[in-house]
């Protein structure tokens, strides 16, 4: 089936093309290699009456075992175009990483931290992708999108955007509305690495006059040990990387924390956000209630290297995933309060 050079396929596996390497067909597949080509998917899912579902790198990902019974639009507009000085327009379906790099070849700093990060351009809006004490919303400018509701394109500037901690307009406040064609960069040329976070202050040891190549480069080092770096064959990156999200809580609910926990309050990591309220790392409370690296259940399991990814440790379904999950989640909310909040998108 095709429309306006868009070709429609049936029965197309998604599992393949997701980082956790599980999940069933789509009912109808098709891949935009360019703006007109969104467009027309749009019009075919309205007009053949099924559910659209967009797909980036598939990096955050979690597919039924069933499928997705609808059209799955591939996002594969390309290109990277140098505006003005340290600013960059870039097409959705470019691989993030590559992105990465190649800005810090170029001595563009303000993505330097997110290196090794799967997935594609086009997702870093959707999730406010973070890491290291950067956040992509720090250096987007301006995103364009097609605007579903409207039928046009329409170009949305930070502010628009509305980012926050690891959400966006795009996945909660108009989520299907917006696709993501396109989004617009604003580096700094020649700046300095951004070395907030203490484990990469740590690991660079205080050292001074570092590039954004080295910085990079032991980010890279970090998400391999951690099991959070695609390598072939290696069973700890079969994963949608960190599962859940850090709970925000109340000043006394991490009193409660401490005292579930058995420690003083100051022992209990965690970060001010405003208004009285705290980051607590979801990978300590899962620790504590007794889920550590390499956990496991059947074929789904806790990374050995990195508390929070669960990973699919060779054939396993999205129904072992989901019954680890809710473990999980039960187990983190008897032990202390906190209901846990899963951040890849289950699809399906």
């Amino acid at each position: 089936m095709t429309t306006t050079g868009l070709k429609v396929r049936e029965g197309v596996v998604l599992g393949p093309m997701t980082t956790f390497g599980i999940g069933g067909p789509a009912r109808y597949f098709a891949e935009a290699m360019a703006e007109e080509d969104v467009a027309a998917a749009v019009n075919w899912a309205r007009e053949h009456g099924v559910r659209l579902f967009v797909l980036g790198g598939g990096s955050n990902l979690l597919v039924r075992d069933a499928g997705f019974q609808g059209l799955v639009l591939k996002i594969g507009v390309m290109g990277v175009e140098a505006c003005e000085d340290g600013c960059f327009e870039v097409g959705a379906g470019e691989v993030w990483d590559g992105f990465v790099e190649r800005m810090v070849g170029l001595s563009m700093a303000g993505v330097e931290c997110l290196a090794g990060i799967p997935g594609s351009v086009g997702g870093t809006p959707v999730q406010n992708v973070g890491a290291y004490g950067q956040e992509v919303a720090e250096t987007i400018e301006s995103v364009r999108a097609l605007d579903v509701s409207a039928g046009k394109f329409v170009e949305l500037n930070k502010a628009d955007c509305r980012f926050r901690y690891r959400e966006s307009v795009f996945n909660t406040d108009e989520t299907g509305r917006y696709i993501v064609t396109r989004v617009r960069f604003r580096l700094r040329p020649g700046g300095e690495p951004n070395l907030r976070y203490a484990d990469l202050q740590r690991r660079l040891g205080g050292r001074m006059g570092l590039t954004l190549m080295e910085v990079a480069t032991t980010v890279r080092e970090i998400r391999r040990e951690k099991g959070m770096l695609l390598v072939k064959g290696e069973a700890d990156c079969r994963s949608a990387g960190s599962f859940f999200k850090n709970p925000i809580v109340g000043r006394e609910m991490l009193e409660r924390i401490a005292s579930a926990a058995g420690v003083e309050e100051s022992k209990v990591p965690h970060w001010p956000t405003g208004e009285g309220r705290v980051k607590v790392p979801a990978a300590w409370l899962l620790e504590h209630a007794g889920f550590v690296k390499g956990y496991r259940d059947g074929a789904a399991g806790i990374s050995t290297r990195h508390t929070l990814a669960l990973t699919n440790r060779g054939g396993a379904t999205c129904a072992d995933i989901e019954r680890l999950q809710g473990q999980i989640v039960s187990g983190v909310k008897a032990r202390f309060g906190v209901m846990l909040q899963r951040e890849p998108v289950l699809v399906g």
